[in-house]
């Protein structure tokens, strides 16, 4: 199989010398468009190729960021008054971007004295708009969650992230847990990551002195269902544009990616990635080697999958539903995945056994 023989150092160098987010989105087109050329090129893609699309990704938001900075001194706001971190969550956390993956993100910064506080927290508003602006016209949709930046949720000095953290341990509702989860996926992209490190840090033990958490983190783990019906088929969506397809991101992907999430959270492993996830789970005995093997294998072959869902272009946004057309795949690629999908429900098994028995 060919491999992807991507020229880094000159994207890197083109996106790092592109003066406005109008020349970033130029690049990420013409980027996409040679990685989807490479795609229907191959019959599958490696984890490495998706590495790199991952550090490409990167550099589009790394770039963003600074031209943002550029604009608001231009405008008067000066530099950053205060050191922050740029907080990637969801895929982009994960280091799991597919050519699609719209805005998940969040803003922490420096602590400081109560007389600054009021400027301080309008120059990170403002950048965060800046940002917001700068990325969608780089081809990043906003989320429709509204788990962004420019959402004040999302964009808070330290102190008030650690207060924020505590009200949802204390108040764990579905939503709250939902936030819990996402933050468990945070990563730096831009920054030093020590304020990530240190309310990741606070996070972890907060969920071990909570006595109930893990049992409300598995039921929110849980909702998604395994795309494998009980004789053993594929179950393929019924209505609408997506009929006849198969929901490979929320059917397949996602509940891979949120067992072995609560499952890291559980065992205080600060990694995001899926794959070094289960790596460390492997080597801190948390899970039996056998099933790690299993679960790489298995979440492997469904990453590499997402690949394959269709996506589109319009407006100058990427976007995609996630489902995967049931033609695309030959009966041997059918019998992959729903060998699989059964290693997913023998996750979701394991998962509700060990904490049931720990709670």
């Amino acid at each position: 199989m060919e491999d992807m023989n991507l020229p880094f150092d000159e994207l890197n160098l083109r996106i790092s010398n592109a003066v406005s987010f109008e020349h970033l989105g130029e690049e990420r087109n013409q980027f996409n468009q040679m990685i989807q050329n490479f795609l229907s090129s191959i019959e599958e893609i490696k984890i490495k190729e998706i590495t790199l699309i991952n550090e490409i990704h990167d550099l589009f938001i790394q770039r963003t960021i600074t031209l943002s900075e550029i604009e608001l001194e231009d405008r008067g706001f000066g530099p950053p008054p205060v050191s922050y971190d740029f907080i990637l969550f969801g895929s982009g956390g994960r280091f799991e971007q597919t050519l699609w993956s719209d805005q998940d993100n969040g803003l922490i910064y420096e602590d400081t004295n109560h007389d600054q506080k009021e400027t301080i927290d309008a120059y990170f508003k403002e950048l965060a708009v800046c940002i917001e602006q700068g990325l969608e016209k780089a081809g990043y949709p906003p989320c429709d969650g509204k788990v962004i930046c420019t959402n004040s949720l999302w964009n808070k000095s330290l102190e008030e992230w650690v207060i924020k953290m505590n009200d949802w341990f204390e108040d764990p509702h579905w939503e709250h847990v939902r936030y819990l989860l996402i933050l468990a996926d945070s990563r730096s992209v831009y920054g030093e990551g020590k304020l990530v490190k240190k309310m990741k840090d606070i996070y972890l033990k907060k969920v071990t002195s909570t006595s109930t958490i893990l049992d409300k983190m598995m039921h929110n783990t849980l909702h998604h269902k395994i795309l494998l019906g009980v004789f053993g088929h594929l179950i393929k969506e019924q209505y609408g544009e997506k009929a006849g397809g198969l929901d490979i991101k929320y059917g397949a992907y996602i509940p891979m990616v949120n067992g072995i999430r609560l499952l890291s959270i559980e065992a205080e492993i600060f990694e995001t990635s899926t794959l070094e996830r289960i790596q460390k789970l492997k080597q801190l005995n948390v899970v039996p080697e056998r099933y790690a093997l299993e679960y790489e294998s298995a979440f492997t072959h469904i990453f590499k999958l997402r690949f394959k869902t269709l996506y589109k272009e319009e407006n100058g946004l990427y976007t995609s539903n996630g489902i995967l057309k049931a033609k695309q795949l030959t009966k041997d690629q059918r019998e992959k995945l729903k060998s699989s999908l059964r290693i997913g429900n023998k996750l979701q098994k394991y998962i509700k056994k060990k904490i049931d028995s720990s709670s």
